[in-house]
């Protein structure tokens, strides 16, 4: 049985070089595999060069499946090819083409793929429409991404930058240490466990402890790292964790800024919207009063830390909801909503003030490159909704209903103060600051960005041709 062709292009505004460079760093295929999938690599990403090979686990409902894949032949700055080892294919070859474009500095990127289903014309009658919906969704994925990151590199110095990041395995930070890579920049970072390379260096916050030469020579520090906020119910113990984490750990990284003889000049902080406490509709921007509340407080005296900086330009992003299936409240919401569980939280009248993760890496690359960008910053899409409406978006993108609400008082029984701090608070937050410095959003509508971190519809923003039919 001949294998089945599948082919998408996609035509850029960069050169096919670039493309092909972007394609060889070390980030590339964090990138390039979507949010929805759950996939491990066995080790590190491998290189670009023939003979290199890749073990990844890819987690089906209940099913582990292992992929082994090499590369095959690399043409510098024009194409490379891998095929499956071993895997869920009867066969797999993939060719990457960086075709020129209609100018110097255009190209067309190209994805060939020619795949035997198992159980031959069995597995192709039952289960071909299957797996080209499944390639589908992971290129127009993985277009959406090359596309949106070769865009934000664009804006970025030629010369590549330095960069500490904390929070590094984490959904944001891992998401940001993988979009760096991609646009040449080097990533360090701090980690709490033994250092396992070169550009890992340990720091202990509950101890005040920091490897100082995790700071020499660097450009920037990116600080993400922090107790998770909703991971688990409110004790006064848990409370008194989630404000050391982010108040102690920043104090830590910026007393050792200050104290590096060849330290960084940008400081780029998380916050949260929570510091504007609950406000109603009222719409709030980066001039509005702080609010009050528990996480008021928590973030206002987490952005103080960063205030003691001199000679640094310093930047404190306020994230919003930040969506992604791969954690996070999306996460959590996944499951409830797809069983036909979901529903509204409260009256529902509630704004939810969001932001993509694609989003939300993005502005932290912007304000890494942005030297009129200081101070606060709102990291949210410039269209809050409510959390009916949020709830009624969530429920068309899934095909779900979405008629089981949860009132408040059951809100509060299951998750504490919590409930009313984060699920119940209203907060209306436009992005002010992040689109006057000239940041444009990948996804300022709710629908889209849901479609897209979740693999259900939705186009590059440009013209793309696909196939799939026999192979000739």
């Amino acid at each position: 049985m001949k294998p089945l062709e599948y082919l998408r292009q996609l035509p850029l505004p960069t050169s096919a070089a670039s493309v092909f460079r972007w394609h060889r760093r070390p980030g590339a295929f964090q990138r390039l595999t979507p949010p929805w999938e759950r996939v491990t690599l066995d080790g590190p990403a491998a290189p670009l060069v023939p003979g290199a090979r890749q073990e990844m686990v890819l987690q089906l409902g209940p099913l582990r499946l292992r992929w082994r894949a090499e590369i095959t032949e690399v043409e510098e700055d024009r194409f490379f090819r891998d095929i499956q080892l071993s895997g869920p294919f009867a066969s797999w070859e993939h060719t990457h083409s960086m075709l020129s474009g209609s100018g110097p500095e255009d190209s067309v990127l190209e994805d060939r793929v020619h795949y035997r289903l198992p159980l031959g014309p069995l597995g192709a009658v039952f289960g071909g429409g299957f797996a080209r919906r499944k390639l589908e969704r992971l290129f127009d994925y993985r277009h959406r991404i090359t596309m949106n990151d070769l865009a934000r590199h664009a804006t970025a110095p030629t010369q590549p930058l330095d960069i500490l990041v904390t929070g590094s395995s984490g959904m944001v930070g891992s998401a940001l240490t993988a979009l760096l890579s991609t646009g040449g920049h080097r990533v360090r970072r701090l980690v709490r466990r033994a250092p396992e390379g070169p550009d890992e260096f340990a720091w202990d916050p509950d101890l005040g402890q920091l490897d100082a030469a995790a700071l020499e020579g660097v450009d920037a520090v990116v600080h993400l790292a922090g107790e998770n906020i909703a991971g688990r119910r409110w004790t006064r113990v848990q409370k008194d964790r989630i404000r050391r984490s982010r108040v102690e750990g920043t104090r830590l990284l910026v007393d050792a800024v200050h104290a590096a003889e060849d330290g960084p000049k940008v400081f780029v902080c998380a916050s949260a919207i929570g510091i504007y406490g609950d406000r109603g509709d009222e719409e709030l921007d980066e001039t509005s009063t702080e609010g009050a509340g528990y996480l008021a407080g928590v973030c206002q005296a987490w952005e103080k830390e960063t205030r003691k900086l001199a000679g640094v330009r310093a930047v404190q992003l306020r994230f919003g909801v930040v969506l992604s299936p791969a954690g996070g409240a999306l996460k959590k919401m996944l499951l409830p909503f797809q069983l036909g569980a979901g529903g509204k939280l409260g009256s529902g009248r509630q704004q939810m003030s969001w932001v993509a993760l694609d989003d939300a890496v993005g502005a932290i690359h912007h304000a890494l490159v942005t030297g009129e960008l200081r101070g606060p910053a709102n990291v949210v899409a410039p269209n809050a909704v409510t959390n009916a409406v949020y709830t009624k978006t969530l429920g068309r993108v899934l095909f779900r209903p979405t008629i089981a609400p949860m009132p408040a008082f059951a809100a509060r029984l299951a998750f504490g103060e919590l409930a009313d701090e984060l699920l119940l608070a209203s907060q209306r937050v436009t992005p002010r600051k992040l689109q006057e410095t000239g940041y444009v959003f990948a996804y300022p509508e709710l629908e889209a960005a849901l479609r897209h971190q979740l693999g259900r519809g939705g186009e590059p923003g440009a013209t793309s041709t696909r196939s799939a039919v026999p192979a000739a």
